[in-house]
């Protein structure tokens, strides 16, 4: 079992910046329990839940089209923490923030969310 604990939403005016953190809390029995891919997916009103930015153990990110070079992921395995840089953010990006972790053997958990409001 894998528990995420989200901290640093909050309000912001367009321009500004955030820092998401999620750190996961879970006992390891074996590499299938450990956590491969960690990331975030934000949810807007009305909107469907989207991928905002994912990065795996080994480091390899990826990201939505509409927060490239604007947001940034990383990663602290020792401390299986995992950070979203959001600089310049727009009123678009406005939403619930979810942290996501994936086991190796591909069990998917989540956090339970984080509002970001983004002012015009």
């Amino acid at each position: 079992q894998v528990q995420l604990v989200e901290s640093g939403g909050g309000l912001v005016q367009a321009g500004g910046s955030l820092r998401l953190s999620c750190a996961a809390s879970t006992t390891f029995f074996s590499i299938n329990t450990m956590i491969n891919t960690m990331g975030w997916y934000r949810q807007a009103p009305g909107k469907q839940r989207e991928m905002v930015a994912t990065i795996t153990s080994g480091g390899t990110t990826n990201y939505a089209d509409s927060v490239k070079g604007r947001f940034t992921i990383s990663r602290d395995n020792a401390k299986n923490t995992v950070y979203l840089q959001m600089n310049s953010l727009k009123p678009e990006d406005t939403a619930v923030y979810y942290c996501n972790a994936v086991q190796f053997r591909g069990s998917n958990y989540w956090g339970q969310g984080t509002q970001i409001t983004v002012s015009s």
